[in-house]
């Protein structure tokens, strides 16, 4: 709820009055503030309910209104800023936000009473156990015997095997280049064009046809097999140059 008066030079809210003094919209001495406390009083009279904010807004307004007039009518300095005038204005401001803080801690202090109030409704419980209520710990020996204790025992100082590391997926046939590069290169000038999955279809090891793979790669270096894919990850194809050498070279071993 906003502070309202109607005087014959301004009507409207008090705050809106005051920044048209500041503003010099409407001169100061034109404004008889006694008008402005008898019209605020006559809006008192109609209200129901008493505002503490819009009366301490009004209150502060009118101090400032009232500072202001007098340092006007009274002999002083002339050089007296507008600012500093007004400097109640901000003290409004504080005195608005410090209500505020009131308002939430009496809403807190009425959130607590109403608590302790419905607290006040419990009955604590006032009995205790059962007198033949007895609360036994659990036997944590029960059902150990001498000969179990005497197994753990024994259990625990026996000597722990040496651990063994496991080679089984170790490869440690020796396989060599040079071999296969032998082999492919008596096969593959009476064969023409064939896939490099039937060169390998009779190979039982992974070993074998990556050495299988070298030696092709190797004839291909050397400019005597041709290889061709149609497509990604499609079938390799290995073709037999004509012209080409078929004599054997000597390769390093390769061993996996």
């Amino acid at each position: 709820m906003a502070a309202t008066i109607t005087l014959p030079v301004f009507a409207g809210p008090i705050e809106a009055l005051l920044q048209s003094v500041n503003g010099n919209q409407i001169d100061l001495y034109d404004v008889p503030l006694a008008d402005v406390v008898d019209a605020f009083l006559r809006q008192i009279a109609a209200w129901d309910e008493v505002d503490l904010g819009t009366l301490s807004e009004f209150l502060v307004v009118a101090a400032v209104l009232v500072e202001l007039k007098s340092r006007r009518l009274l002999p002083g300095p002339d050089d007296v800023e507008p600012d500093e005038e007004l400097v109640g204005w901000e003290e409004r401001d504080l005195l608005l936000a410090r209500l505020l803080e009131c308002q939430a801690y009496a809403a807190a202090a009425d959130r607590f009473a109403r608590l302790i109030e419905h607290a006040a409704l419990s009955v604590p419980r006032s009995a205790g156990l059962d007198d033949d209520f007895v609360v036994q710990a659990p036997d944590l020996l029960a059902g150990v015997t001498p000969s179990l204790l005497a197994d753990a025992y024994r259990r625990a100082t026996a000597d722990r095997p040496v651990p063994t590391v496991d080679l089984y997926h170790v490869t440690v046939d020796a396989v060599t280049v040079s071999e296969a590069v032998s082999e492919l290169q008596a096969r593959l000038p009476t064969e023409g064009r064939v896939t490099f999955r039937s060169l390998t279809g009779h190979l039982t090891t992974r070993i074998e046809v990556i050495v299988r793979f070298l030696a092709v790669l190797e004839l291909c270096k050397q400019g005597r097999v041709a290889l061709d894919q149609g497509r990604t990850f499609g079938e390799l194809g290995v073709r037999w140059l004509a012209g080409a050498d078929a004599d054997g070279g000597s390769y390093d071993e390769y061993e996996g």
